[in-house]
């Protein structure tokens, strides 16, 4: 039987008829009044969308219960979706959608439970905009999606809100949060018994703060990063959780006497090569990470990897980290060598990178790859605090919103299936610098 949504109507006869047989049907049917008062599930979750006209239009406007607010697709293309993670499986028994004055004359709403796999809960194919509430479904899944077909005008697809309703799998779904520590530039040729060695105090905050893993951006061993210095210095300290690290090299790694990277691929072994390159990537929540090595970011291989990995993700939330910083206000300056990738992550609509290489702590406002600040760009943190020698600030960038050199730390990254945020924290185990909070593209 095909469903049919409730239309708005004016004709009060019409609506006390409704009330009327509403009621009766409750009475009759008692198990339909709490499928009738089922929650709203989709509030805030993460979103996703096959377009969307411009960064303003997003779709995570579509679950933000905010009615001045709306996701719209670019104009002009047949099919267009938006699908929203409800972050648990659910009985979904009713979807409302607001449609702005783009609307869809032919859609259908669908569930799946892996994110690839549909199942149709309803048809629209005589569709007039306005609101459309779908309040007789039955579907169980943890993904829905509204799937545009027709366009009712020459326009795009446009929603207000898509509501959904229903019941979660134990309860409450799950916000996906955890935290995550990382630096870069750790482990100067030195041990605690000098009271000057900073690494072993980043060691014991980054301990502390306890989290799900951690991560390196490179020069992790100091000078020539052998496996004789890895194993006398780093080893004594990070190297306390490094089965919990996922790390990257940076340049000092390539240092080593015995070969580029073999102190490094020694002391890490699989969890630094877990997909047999020295970049991989990872998942977490709803959460992808990739972990590259900028001392080949221009070779090819590397490239055309990052590529088909991103083809292939399904999270909604994306963050990569590398040693060489694109942008730096130390010493070492901007490095380009990065901007092919910042490229392909841009287009892919990542969120977060961090890097390391200068010894001091920043971050940037979103930017584009070309240095534009820009709502849908990509935040930028360098971390290279973890233990070596700082370096000074020398040529402020823009779109560098603050500084710290010469304070030792750890970034303590907060993730959620929706965005992130992060604090500095010094050794003293207080935040230097908190950042604003971050919804994920």
């Amino acid at each position: 039987m095909l469903l049919t949504p409730t239309r708005r109507r004016t004709v009060g006869v019409v609506i006390a008829a409704v009330l009327l047989l509403v009621g009766s049907l409750l009475l009759a049917y008692p198990d339909r009044a709490g499928a009738a008062a089922d929650p709203l599930i989709s509030r805030g979750k993460p979103a996703t969308a096959s377009s969307s006209e411009e960064s303003g239009f997003g779709p995570q406007n579509a679950f933000d219960g905010d009615p001045a607010t709306r996701w719209a697709s670019a104009e002009g293309k047949d099919p267009q979706w938006i699908g929203v993670d409800l972050g648990a499986t659910a009985d979904v028994t009713r979807v409302k959608l607001s449609w702005e004055a783009a609307y869809a004359k032919a859609y259908r709403i669908e569930i799946s439970s892996d994110g690839t796999t549909w199942s149709r809960l309803a048809d629209e194919t005589a569709g007039n905009g306005g609101s459309d509430d779908w309040s007789a479904l039955s579907g169980k899944g943890r993904y829905l999606r509204v799937y545009g077909t027709a366009r009712g005008t020459s326009y795009g697809y446009s929603l207000y809100e898509a509501e959904v309703y229903g019941t979660l799998d134990g309860g409450p779904p799950s916000t996906g949060a955890f935290t995550v520590v990382a630096a870069g530039d750790i482990a100067a040729q030195c041990t605690a018994s000098d009271s000057n060695c900073a690494h072993p105090k980043t060691a014991a905050l980054a301990q502390k703060l306890n989290p799900k893993f951690y991560l390196t951006m490179g020069d992790n061993q100091y000078d020539d990063a052998r496996i004789a210095d890895f194993r006398a210095y780093y080893d004594k300290t990070w190297g306390a959780f490094k089965d919990k690290t996922h790390p990257v090299p940076g340049n000092h790694e390539t240092y080593d006497p015995a070969g580029s990277l073999v102190g490094y691929k020694t002391y890490f072994g699989a969890i630094a090569y877990p997909q047999g390159k020295s970049y991989y990537s990872f998942d977490e929540g709803n959460w992808h990470f990739i972990a590259l090595d900028s001392n080949s970011l221009d070779q090819s291989a590397q490239t055309d990897w990052l590529k088909a990995d991103l083809a292939k993700n399904s999270k909604a939330c994306i963050a990569a980290y590398w040693h060489h910083p694109l942008y730096s206000s130390g010493g070492h300056g901007n490095d380009p060598v990065s901007r092919p990738v910042w490229k392909i992550l841009y287009g892919a609509k990542a969120d977060l990178v961090l890097n390391g290489h200068d010894h001091h702590y920043e971050r940037f406002a979103p930017q584009n790859p070309d240095g534009k600040a820009t709502a849908d760009g990509i935040t930028e943190i360098v971390g290279g605090m973890g233990g070596a020698e700082p370096y000074p600030i020398e040529n402020v960038q823009p779109n560098s919103q603050k500084r710290i050199s010469g304070e030792y730390g750890v970034l303590k990254l907060d993730f959620t299936d929706s965005g992130y945020s992060w604090s500095y924290v010094g050794t003293d185990g207080k935040a230097k610098d908190t950042s604003p909070k971050y919804a994920c593209h």
